[in-house]
């Protein structure tokens, strides 16, 4: 049985309805990751399982027992919020210690919880500190420990990191994760970075429009996305797109016969996507199709190539390469010169003109020369 879970949940505002018919279902101690453009309710969603948002209608499951109508104190869920929201009057400790107090858990009690999460979190040495005397970064930690020190079923993180700067926001992206491993609480995680949503979670649930477009694991929504929104929506790096025509198995971008063959695929007119990683360099011989190059960005570990893509209907291409790779492909090009490519084998994904994924055989067998005239488009 589910450890969480989340039942045809729906959430208007008068005739505006912002989550439409909501279905997730969590094991216990899992890390699920709410990713998706900005206004697609997932704040929302966080909120409505605090109880901080009445529902509409739908229920919300903990262990067994519905909690939808009750409220925040009784659902047994801490929340950390992106604000940190800490009182400035209080130390450390009694940032953590405030809601024991408030329970009228006794001091020895509260005096053991501060110990162990303080230790937890390694912010033993600033509890007699105020918030103010604080980086951004110890603040979070405290607003953590306030939360963790209630022990709960559930918890709860709304953009927890997105005030903090790339080198620090990596750390504690670790330290969560950390954290999730160590206490085997149930975690649900609400971001707009992808790269979080990918490297913390178990399963990654991608929204739009107030609905699930596709919960699965981190793997699977990368390279299997249901939805063409999807697939734009993860990865660091733009998703390319262009428009392909299939016949007979053989597909053609622009007029121009690729090496790649599909069965199981009506014919017609469908969207091709790949990502930028499964461009790969080829023999000019053997390539799909050879592009002039726009710009090229060294960023440490891999090389991005931008390519002018209008000859295949596709604006910009995108490839994504190690630097060896890149240098031996290179060998003199430059900036307007062209570079042969070809789609990795099963790294095609189709997409019908609903935005829907179709399953299709892959093949990357050419055609024979003698054959390619009767499939010209």
């Amino acid at each position: 049985m589910s450890f969480l879970k989340i039942s045809h949940l729906r959430k208007s505002y008068g005739a505006l309805e912002i989550l439409k018919d909501i279905n997730i279902e969590i094991e216990e101690g899992g890390f699920l990751v709410l990713v998706g453009p900005s206004g697609c309710g997932k704040s929302t969603l966080l909120n409505t399982i605090a109880g901080l948002e009445p529902i509409t209608s739908g229920e919300i499951a903990i262990n067994g027992r519905n909690v939808a109508d009750l409220p925040p104190s009784q659902r047994d869920i801490a929340m950390v919020f992106q604000s940190y929201a800490l009182y400035p009057n209080m130390t450390v400790a009694g940032n953590i210690a405030f809601g024991m107090e408030i329970r009228k858990v006794p001091k020895d009690e509260r005096d053991k919880a501060i110990k162990e999460v303080s230790d937890i979190l390694q912010i033993g040495h600033l509890l007699d500190r105020k918030p103010s005397q604080l980086s951004g970064g110890q603040r979070q930690r405290v607003a953590m420990g306030r939360a963790l020190v209630r022990n709960p079923q559930v918890f709860l993180f709304d953009e927890p990191l997105s005030n903090l700067d790339a080198k620090l926001r990596q750390q504690l992206r670790e330290e969560i994760v950390d954290l999730h491993r160590r206490t085997g609480i149930t975690f649900i995680y609400v971001t707009h970075d992808q790269t979080e949503a990918m490297a913390m979670s178990d399963r990654i649930a991608v929204m739009e429009g107030g609905e699930i477009r596709q919960c699965a694991a981190p793997e699977e929504i990368y390279d299997r996305p249901e939805f063409l929104s999807v697939a734009r929506f993860v990865g660091t790096t733009a998703i390319n797109e262009m428009q392909a025509t299939i016949k007979e198995g053989v597909v053609s971008v622009n007029g121009r016969l690729l090496r790649l063959r599909l069965a199981g695929i009506a014919d017609g007119t469908y969207q091709l996507a790949v990502r930028p990683e499964r461009l790969c360099p080829a023999e000019d011989g053997a390539s799909d199709f050879s592009l002039p190059v726009l710009q090229i960005e060294f960023t440490g570990n891999e090389v991005g190539v931008r390519c002018n893509g209008a000859e295949i209907g596709a604006g910009t291409v995108r490839v994504q390469l190690r630097p060896d790779s890149f240098a031996q492909l290179r060998q003199g090009r430059n900036v307007g010169e062209r570079i042969p490519l070809s789609i990795a084998e099963g790294a095609a994904l189709i997409f019908d003109s609903a935005g829907r994924r179709l399953t299709a055989l892959q093949m990357q067998t050419p055609l024979a020369p003698e054959d390619r005239h009767e499939y010209a488009v």
